[in-house]
């Protein structure tokens, strides 16, 4: 299971509270990690309602080098590659009670799926936590997951944590966001192991260029850090470079 889930959190939070249109951003990443070398692109987007919040976002990767693609004379650097795998998420948060004092807690239903045919379905709860002008944020997620294409995990929940500093150590335009991920995951490895847990976080840090390109565009990267994650055994790094344009 892949999972990016960059949501732009203090944007979001504020079309969440106002009312505000849907917010769109394209980001493209060069990862630098260990036999990786290879471009992902991704497209998000959030929108508030009366109802609740939607949430999507979906990536797709440039690996050149995957075998799958030799057969039809696809070499060289990721920059020339096509797109071998994509990755989505679509979410959905519940929220009937915005005027209430329960207004920051959410039912929350989201679907991640694969174009390597492996699907999950998670339900659960949301709580958003923000300082007054949402410039600090953070929602914290709980979720039964149900898996599709693949085998149960013996702890089916997920656990997920969102946050977003806007200009971080006061510094106007930058932006310090991510996500961390728990889930259970039943996976046999090839020594024999089995392990029940996996555990993803994305840190990224951004610096928006101001009135260049009329604040649209931001650069910046990330650094992916996990544990047992996508067919690698124990902890991974992977840096990441790259740029993100705001519509």
């Amino acid at each position: 299971m892949s999972n990016k889930t960059i949501l732009s959190v203090a944007v979001a939070a504020m079309a969440f509270s106002f009312g505000a249109k849907a917010q769109t951003n394209v980001q493209t990443f060069y990862d630098f990690g260990k036999d990786r070398n290879y471009v992902t692109t991704t497209f998000e987007m959030f929108k508030g309602d009366k109802f609740g919040d939607t949430f999507f976002f979906i990536d797709h990767y440039y690996n050149s080098t995957d075998k799958n693609l030799r057969q039809y004379g696809v070499t060289g650097n990721a920059l020339g590659g096509a797109v071998n795998g994509s990755y989505f998420e679509i979410e959905r948060g519940i929220n009937f009670w915005q005027e209430s004092s329960l207004k920051d807690l959410s039912a929350h239903v989201e679907y991640d799926g694969t174009t390597w045919g492996q699907g999950t379905w998670c339900f659960g709860a949301k709580y958003f936590f923000h300082s007054q002008d949402f410039s600090k944020t953070l929602s914290l997620y709980a979720m039964y997951e149900r898996f599709r294409g693949f085998g149960e995990a013996d702890i089916p929940v997920k656990f997920t944590a969102v946050w977003g500093l806007n200009n971080l150590f006061g510094v106007n335009g930058l932006t310090f966001k991510g996500f961390a991920d728990l889930w259970g995951n039943n996976t046999l490895w090839a020594d024999g192991d089995t392990t029940k847990w996996t555990f993803l976080t994305e840190p990224q840090l951004w610096m928006n260029l101001g009135s260049l390109f009329d604040g649209h565009l931001d650069i910046g990267g990330e650094l992916e850090l996990s544990y047992n994650f996508a067919g690698n055994k124990g902890f991974m790094c992977n840096p990441c470079a790259g740029l993100r344009w705001s519509f």
